[in-house]
């Protein structure tokens, strides 16, 4: 069968799946965190098996740590299925009513989108995330990993989809592609895919966003940024500044550039360099952070740099004014923090720069789906949409208006027979 017509059974599958119940999809849910720990020992296996394979054909040491799904990682998913459990079932939720005229009532009502197309690299875990809350959101899901995590990818689809059925899913509510051809059918699904989300470099997603017609939700880049103020606390500036890059240096949230006030850069970067250099960081800075600690020379490159590793950029810079200069110019609107003490120069920060996520005294690293508490997530969304920020449940929803009446029809209000109330129920 070809990817078309698994896709247009998936299709049709979503529209059983919208209809669910909350108790189907919670007890599917259910099954997919049982099915999960019953076989984490063939899913570690055949994740070794992939991770084998790529240091042969020397995939980055960056995509190596995405591509690698150990108990930690299991345990990581299965946590984030049962937050989602937890959640309200967001479907059927009314948003908003209107009183048009008496007896005349339209509601504005939460429904899935239909199919969602997941094309991601390197990331397992993505695939347990998307597909439960898609499941969850009532979506139809096509997902189609990197080569590079075939074997992990195959025996986690195939868990989750049998778990779902034998809970009262519908047999082709998911779908896993797998070759290079299947991405390029996917992308022309435009009758079939309504949203394609792609998780993975940010030459990746350009190709995907260049290459079709169906809506894509995503980000290219993950340059994010830190400013220690010059009212900034020195031990909070530094344990923001080390976990924002360190904790897990291959993510979309780490800190790659750290901006520091001139007023600060003396009494700071001393104990910054001590504690990045206890953890192998190598940083690179501009001449005035050279003038106080040792560090390879910056240049403009590395300002517009997603390391995606233990590298840091460091730039000393004269006013907050600068420092958002600066994040508006090289960053990509993923996520920024601020540290400092002053209330005022925080709210200035928050309110002026324009980002996703924009956060005072904490890391970077908070920008996370699970994290915010949505359940996991389907992705990051720089985009100017529907979705900002890390992308939940409600990224996954649309809306229909629901007009309920009791006979009423326009020519009597074009007469003037009969008039709206336009009155706001909630």
């Amino acid at each position: 069968m070809s990817l078309s017509d698994s896709a247009g059974l998936v299709k049709k599958g979503s529209k059983i799946l919208a209809a669910l119940s909350s108790e189907v999809k919670d007890k599917a849910l259910k099954a997919i965190i049982d099915s999960l720990k019953t076989h984490s020992a063939e899913i570690i296996t055949e994740n070794e098996k992939d991770l084998e394979r790529s240091r042969k054909e020397n995939l980055a040491p960056p995509l190596l740590k995405r591509l690698k799904f150990d108990q930690t990682k299991i345990d990581d998913v299965t946590a984030g299925i049962e937050a989602l459990i937890r959640l309200e079932d967001p479907v059927g939720k009314v948003l908003s009513e209107t009183e048009l005229d008496k007896d005349l009532i339209l509601s504005k009502t939460a429904c899935p989108i239909g199919v969602i197309g997941m094309i991601f690299e390197s990331r397992p875990d993505a695939l347990v995330q998307i597909s439960t809350l898609c499941l969850k959101s009532g979506n139809g899901v096509i997902l189609k990993g990197g080569s590079e995590a075939l074997l992990t990818n195959r025996i986690l689809a195939r868990i989750i989809e049998e778990a779902g059925v034998s809970a009262g899913l519908p047999e082709k509510w998911m779908l896993l592609a797998e070759t290079r051809d299947d991405v390029r059918e996917m992308l022309t699904l435009d009758k079939t895919i309504d949203l394609i989300i792609p998780r993975g470099s940010n030459e990746f997603v350009r190709y995907i966003m260049t290459n079709t017609t169906i809506p894509v939700m995503g980000h290219a880049e993950g340059i994010c940024h830190a400013f220690i103020d010059r009212d900034a606390d020195t031990d909070k500036a530094v344990r923001i500044a080390v976990d924002s890059k360190t904790q897990y240096t291959a993510v979309c949230n780490a800190l790659e550039t750290l901006l520091i006030h001139s007023e600060a850069a003396e009494r700071v970067l001393p104990n910054l360099k001590k504690e990045f250099d206890a953890r192998g960081t190598l940083l690179k800075g501009c001449e005035r952070t050279r003038a106080l600690i040792t560090a390879e020379a910056a240049d403009e490159t590395d300002w517009k740099t997603e390391y995606l590793d233990n590298i840091l950029s460091i730039k000393i810079v004269d006013s907050l004014e600068e420092a958002v200069e600066h994040i508006h110019t090289y960053g990509s609107g993923h996520t920024e923090t601020i540290v400092t003490e002053n209330r005022e120069t925080a709210e200035a920060f928050l309110n002026t720069v324009d980002a996703a996520d924009v956060f005072w005294n904490c890391s970077t690293r908070f920008s996370d789906g699970y994290r915010f508490g949505l359940g996991a997530e389907v992705g990051i969304s720089t985009s100017k949409i529907h979705a900002r920020g890390p992308v939940g449940m409600e990224g996954l929803l649309i809306y229909k208006w629901k007009l309920r009446g009791t006979g009423q029809i326009v020519a009597d209000y074009a007469s003037g027979k009969s008039s709206f109330t336009h009155k706001k129920i909630f």
